[in-house]
C-alpha cells in the first residue's frame, strides 16, 4: 500500500521533463517511516532540503523527538512546525502546534490542553496508522475523520485541513506553551478579529544544553475551494478555558506552568458536495519577531497554493537525490529503498536559518541544527562532498561566521544557542574536508581561505572561558599532549578525557592537512605531530578481565604527573559488568563517551598503522578485530564504531571489511518502522549506511575513501559544482546473498574485490580511491568481483591506505 501510494504521489508532482530526463525518479524510493519507533527518532514530516521549517505531527510518545511515533497507540498531540531528526537529548524544537478541533458545544467548552485534547489516528488493514509521507508532503487520517496534510517552504508552513459534515463550526487551536519539554514561558498571542491572523512568541529551552531562545509565528487562515471574511470565533485560551471574543493572552490571567494558546472558529463550507470543509493555515517562524515571521509567510507562500509548494519541494528534493543514480537490476528493491531513504536524511540537518540569526547581523549564511559535529563529521559531510558541495561551502561560510562572532566554531548549536560539546572540536575535520577537496573553487563559492584558516587555528590554540559549550581544553592539550582526569582544571567539566585526547589528535591532523595544501610547512608539522598524541592515553599492560590474554593494550585515563588511571575495557559495552553508559554526565570520570574503551581503542583514523604495531602486528590485529565482533563489542549506533568494519584493509585483508560491513547492514538495518538500531542522529547514521551500499568508506579530512563492492551492479555520483560524473561499476556482479549462515556461520558471495581500474587502466589498490583521480573529475571505476575471501589489496607499494606514522599523508 505505502509504495503504491508513495508511487502515484511522486509521479503527480514531478514534472515531465523531471521524468523523462533522469533514469529513475528517486522519491519512488524514499521511505520517510523508517526508524519511526523505537529510538530511531526520525523525522517523517514535511520539508525541503536542509529546510529550517519542518512541519510533523506530534504525538504523546515518550520517543518523540522528532514528534512522531510510527506507532499507532500514540496520541496525536498537534502538528508543530520545526523539529529535529534522530537525536537524542530533551525533545526538542515541537513548537507553535496547531490542532483541528473537531466538534464541542460552544466555545467555551472546547477542551484545549494536551491531555484533553489528544487523540488517536485511523489504522489501515495491517495495523500501521493511517498515516503517508514523500519528500515535501505528509497527510494522516485521525480517528475522528478530520484529514490533515502538511508542506513547507524554507521558513514556512502550509497545513490543509479536511473536516468532516459533522463539524459545524472548524476550529483550530495554535498552543504557545508545548514546546515538547513544556519549557514555554513568557507566552505572547495577538489574535486580529477582522481576518483571525494569530501572531505569538515564547521563550523556550534548548533541548541538549544550557540557553533558551525566543520563537516567533504568524499563522493566516483561508478557506480551501470556498471563502470566508475571517473568523467567527476567536479567543485566547488558558488550560481548557477558551475566553470568547478576546485577542490577546494580557486579557486571561497568565501563570507559568499552565497551557496557554489561542483558538479561532470559522464557517463552515455549506456548498461543498459532501458537506466537508477545508482549511488552510500558513504558518511564518522567525527567529527575529512576530512581524518577520509574517513577511517570511507572505514572501514564500503568498499564493496559498498548496499543490505547489509540494510540487516546488519535490523538485527539491528530486534535484538533489538524483545527483546519485544506481543501476538496480539483480537487486531487491528494499535496498535501494533504504540508500535513497538514507540519502534522504544526510539532507535534512544542519538547517538553513539565513536571516533568522538572532545574535548578530550577517551578510553570510546561517546554519542551525549542528546536532552535533562529533556525529555528523565522519560520514554526512565527506557524502555532501561527493554530490552536493554547493551547498557544502553554505555551511562552512555559516561555520566561519559563527567563529568570527562567537570565538570558535559551533560544535553543537540549537536555535542559536551554544548547546553541549560531545568529543572534541569537529568543527575542524568538517572545514578540513571542505578545503581538502575544494581548495581551488573555495573563493569562488565565497569561502574565504585566510578565515577559514584562522577559524581552524582559533579552535586548536585557543581555551574557552567554558569548553562544555565551544571549543577544546587547548591548554593542557598543548602542555600534555593528553587531557588528564584530574579534577582541578576550569572551565568545564573535565570528563571524556580520553575520547577527548583521541579526538583532538585527530581535529589536529585535519589542521595539519589544510596547513600542508596551504604550505605552511611549519603549521603543517607542528600539527602532525600533535596528531600523533594519541599514543599518550595508549597503555600497553591493560587487559580484558576474564578474556582472551592475547588482546592487550587500551586507551585508558591518565593523571596529570603520568601515572595511569584505570577504566575497565568493557566500560559502556553490552558486556560491562556495572551496565554504565557513558552519555553525558558533569560528573563521570570513567573517560570516555558513548563508547567503550574497546571501541575507541580501534579509532584512529589518521593512523591506523600505528594502531596495529601497538597491538602487535596485523596477524593480532585481525584476530582483535574478530573477537570485537564476536563478543559483540561492535555498537552500529554508536559514531567511534562506523570505521571498524573497514579497519581490515589496513590488514591487507579488505574481504573481511567487505563481509563485517554487509554483516552490519544485514543485522542491523531494514526499510521498517523499526529499521534502525539506535537513533539516526541528525543524518550520521543514513550517511555511513548509505556509505556501505555504496560500498564505500571516506576518511573525512583527507582525499582517500576505502573501496569495498557496492550493492549495485553500478554507483553513479553527479557533482554540479565540477559538473562531473563518476561511476562505479561492477563486473561479474551476481547480486547480494546473505552473509548469515545458521550452521556454519559467515558465508561469502561474488561480492569481493579482486581488481580495479579506473578508465581502463589498472589502479594502485583494491583498497582505496583517490578524490583527485576519481571524484574531481569524471570517472569510469571497474571492480573486478570474486567470492574468494582472500583477496588482498594489491602489490603497489601504495596498496594499502595510509597512514601518518608510514609518511602516507606526505
Amino acid at each position: 500500500m505505502f509504495e503504491k501510494r508513495l508511487l502515484l504521489l511522486s509521479v503527480l508532482f514531478l514534472t515531465p521533463k523531471q521524468l523523462s530526463a533522469a533514469p529513475q525518479n528517486p522519491l519512488d524510493s524514499v521511505n520517510l517511516f523508517i526508524g519511526t519507533v523505537n529510538g530511531g527518532h526520525t523525522f517523517p514530516g514535511a520539508t525541503i532540503p536542509h529546510g529550517m521549517v519542518k512541519v510533523g505531527m506530534d504525538t504523546d510518545s515518550p520517543g518523540n523527538h522528532a514528534g512522531y511515533d510510527g506507532d499507532p497507540q500514540y496520541n496525536v498531540t498537534g502538528f508543530s512546525q520545526l523539529h529535529q531528526e534522530g537525536t537524542g537529548g530533551a525533545v526538542p524544537l515541537s513548537n507553535f502546534k496547531l490542532f483541528p478541533i473537531h466538534n464541542c458545544t460552544i466555545f467555551e467548552q472546547c477542551l484545549t490542553t494536551i491531555d484533553s485534547r489528544k487523540i488517536k489516528r485511523k489504522t489501515l488493514p495491517d495495523g500501521s496508522p493511517d498515516d503517508f509521507a514523500t519528500p515535501g508532503y505528509f497527510s494522516t487520517n485521525l480517528s475522528n475523520s478530520i484529514r490533515v496534510e502538511l508542506t513547507a517552504t524554507r521558513r514556512t508552513a502550509l497545513h490543509k485541513y479536511t473536516f468532516p459534515s459533522e463539524s459545524t463550526t472548524p476550529r483550530i487551536l495554535i498552543d504557545v506553551t508545548n514546546d515538547g519539554q513544556i519549557s514555554g514561558v513568557d507566552p505572547e498571542l495577538d489574535i486580529d478579529p477582522d481576518t483571525g491572523r494569530i501572531m505569538a512568541s515564547g521563550n523556550y529551552a534548548v533541548s541538549f544544553g544550557p540557553g533558551r531562545y525566543n520563537a516567533y509565528t504568524c499563522v493566516d487562515f483561508e478557506g480551501f475551494d470556498y471563502d470566508f471574511d475571517g473568523p467567527i470565533e476567536y479567543g485566547p485560551y488558558k488550560i481548557n478555558y477558551p475566553d470568547l471574543w478576546g485577542t490577546d493572552l494580557a486579557q486571561h490571567y497568565y501563570s507559568w506552568g499552565s497551557e496557554h494558546g489561542g483558538l479561532v472558529g470559522f464557517p463552515a463550507n455549506l456548498d461543498s458536495i459532501n458537506k466537508t470543509s477545508t482549511i488552510l493555515a500558513r504558518v511564518g517562524l522567525s527567529l527575529i519577531s512576530t512581524e518577520q515571521a509574517c513577511g517570511n509567510a507572505e514572501e514564500e507562500i503568498p499564493d496559498w497554493d498548496f499543490d505547489r509548494v509540494v510540487r516546488d519541494s519535490q523538485e527539491q528534493w528530486f534535484d538533489i537525490l538524483s545527483r546519485v543514480q544506481v543501476d538496480t537490476e539483480g537487486v531487491d528493491d528494499n535496498i535501494t529503498t533504504l540508500l535513497y531513504s538514507s540519502l534522504y536524511r544526510t539532507h535534512l540537518l544542519p538547517a538553513d536559518y539565513t536571516g533568522e540569526n538572532p545574535n548578530w547581523e550577517s551578510t553570510e549564511p546561517y546554519y542551525d541544527a549542528f546536532y552535533c559535529n562529533w556525529d555528523t563529521y565522519r560520514t554526512l559531510f565527506p557524502l555532501m562532498s561527493m554530490h552536493d558541495p554547493v551547498n557544502f561551502a553554505r555551511i562552512v561560510r555559516g561555520m566561519i561566521d559563527i567563529q568570527k562572532n562567537e570565538g570558535w566554531l559551533p560544535e553543537c548549536r540549537e536555535m542559536g544557542q551554544k548547546s553541549f560539546v560531545q568529543g572534541g572540536s569537529h568543527g575542524d575535520p568538517i572545514l578540513a574536508e571542505f578545503f581538502i577537496k575544494y581548495q581551488n573553487q573555495a573563493e569562488d563559492l565565497g569561502v574565504s581561505v585566510d578565515d577559514l584558516y584562522a577559524a581552524l587555528i582559533a579552535d586548536a590554540e585557543d581555551t574557552p572561558k567554558n569548553w562544555n559549550i565551544q571549543g577544546r581544553q587547548a591548554d593542557i592539550w598543548k602542555e600534555k599532549g593528553y587531557i588528564p582526569s584530574d579534577t582541578t582544571y576550569r572551565g568545564g567539566a573535565n570528563t571524556k578525557q580520553v575520547s577527548r585526547s583521541i579526538e583532538y589528535a585527530f581535529d589536529d591532523f585535519a589542521i595539519s592537512q589544510v596547513a600542508k595544501l596551504l604550505g605552511k610547512t611549519e603549521d603543517a608539522a607542528k600539527y602532525a605531530a600533535r596528531a600523533g598524541n594519541f599514543i599518550n592515553s595508549w597503555n600497553p599492560n591493560i587487559t580484558v578481565p576474564d578474556s582472551n590474554p592475547n588482546i592487550t593494550g587500551f586507551f585508558q585515563p591518565k593523571f596529570a604527573n603520568g601515572t595511569w588511571n584505570y577504566t575497565d575495557p568493557r566500560h559502556c559495552s553490552v558486556n560491562d559488568p556495572l551496565q554504565a553508559t557513558c552519555f553525558l554526565n558533569a560528573i563521570r570520570r570513567d573517560g570516555f563517551y558513548e563508547s567503550s574503551p574497546i571501541v575507541y581503542s580501534q579509532y584512529v583514523p589518521q593512523d591506523t598503522a600505528k594502531l596495529i604495531e601497538l597491538q602487535g602486528g596485523k596477524e593480532r590485529f585481525i584476530q582483535r578485530l574478530d573477537w570485537i565482533f564476536d563478543n559483540n563489542y561492535f555498537d552500529s549506533t554508536n559514531e567511534p564504531s562506523q570505521q571498524i568494519p573497514f579497519m581490515y584493509h589496513y590488514a591487507d585483508k579488505p574481504g573481511m571489511s567487505t563481509q563485517r560491513s554487509r554483516m552490519v547492514i544485514e543485522t542491523s538495518f531494514n526499510t521498517s518502522v523499526n529499521g534502525l538500531p539506535g537513533n539516526d542522529d541528525s543524518g550520521a547514521m543514513g550517511s555511513y549506511v548509505f556509505f556501505y551500499l555504496a560500498g564505500l568508506y571516506p576518511l573525512p579530512a583527507t582525499k582517500q575513501i576505502l573501496l569495498s563492492s557496492p550493492y549495485f551492479p553500478s554507483i553513479s555520483f553527479y557533482n554540479p559544482l565540477l559538473n562531473t560524473t563518476t561511476t562505479i561499476k561492477s563486473n561479474n556482479f551476481t547480486g547480494n546473498p546473505s552473509l548469515l549462515s545458521d550452521s556454519t556461520g559467515l558465508t561469502t558471495g561474488n561480492i569481493l574485490v579482486k581488481n580495479v581500474t579506473i578508465d581502463g587502466i589498472p589502479y594502485k589498490s583494491n583498497c582505496y580511491l583517490e578524490w583527485d583521480d576519481v571524484f574531481s573529475k569524471s570517472t569510469t571505476v571497474v571492480l573486478e568481483l570474486t567470492d574468494d575471501i582472500n583477496v588482498n589489496c594489491g602489490s603497489d607499494e601504495n596498496a594499502l591506505p595510509p597512514s601518518l606514522s608510514t609518511g602516507g599523508y606526505d
